[in-house]
């Protein structure tokens, strides 16, 4: 059995996603949530899903010590949905390719420190671009500079605000994400 543990500061959509795409298959199980944001939807989701929380503060996760709390849970790839906090060095050294993010852009466009939710997609339907989609990458020490693992695209130009490109984004989020996370996982299999 393979373990993710998942790193969110929001509502949860990709959390709840994940969670359901590998709640029967028996190989990979969400074992834990993280989140930094007391008031964020994904810890009620967590709640619901009888998935345990782990609340921590941007003090705690700069500590190197914070590791064994992650270490605790003996995750086999740690998951970004929608975490808005740099990954500090010491945690991508601890993990090193087993920590993935994913990016409502195609990267390396609008990427970058400030780039995410809203303003990502804000700047995607101002620039009038054509088309968007997901980037889903490795993490290092840099907003949004991992390797890519994969990207899918979504045609806009009929899209009439940002929150419909959000939409967008999100469809592909939920259809892609998990699968990107089983390949990752049973590669080796």
């Amino acid at each position: 059995m393979k373990n993710i543990v998942i790193f969110a500061s929001g509502n949860g959509s990709n959390a709840s996603s994940i969670h359901q795409y590998f709640q029967s298959s028996g190989r990979v199980r969400v074992v834990a949530i993280f989140c930094n944001n007391l008031q964020a939807g994904v810890l009620s989701r967590a709640h619901d899903l009888g998935i345990p929380t782990e609340v921590f503060s941007k003090a705690e996760f700069s500590e190197p010590s914070f590791v064994e709390r992650v270490r605790s849970y003996q995750p086999d790839l740690l998951v970004l949905a929608g975490f808005l906090l740099q990954v500090p060095e010491y945690l991508v050294h601890a993990f090193p390719n087993q920590i993935i993010n994913i990016h409502p852009a195609l990267l390396p466009k609008y990427g970058g420190k400030g780039m995410y939710g809203m303003h990502v997609h804000r700047a995607v339907f101002e620039a009038k671009e054509p088309e968007t989609g997901i980037s889903v990458h490795f993490v290092n020490e840099h907003y949004d500079e991992g390797a890519l693992i994969f990207q899918a695209k979504t045609a806009i130009a009929h899209c009439q605000s940002p929150e419909e490109i959000a939409a967008a984004v999100q469809a592909l989020e939920h259809q892609h994400f998990a699968a990107v996370i089983d390949n990752l996982l049973t590669a080796d299999e």
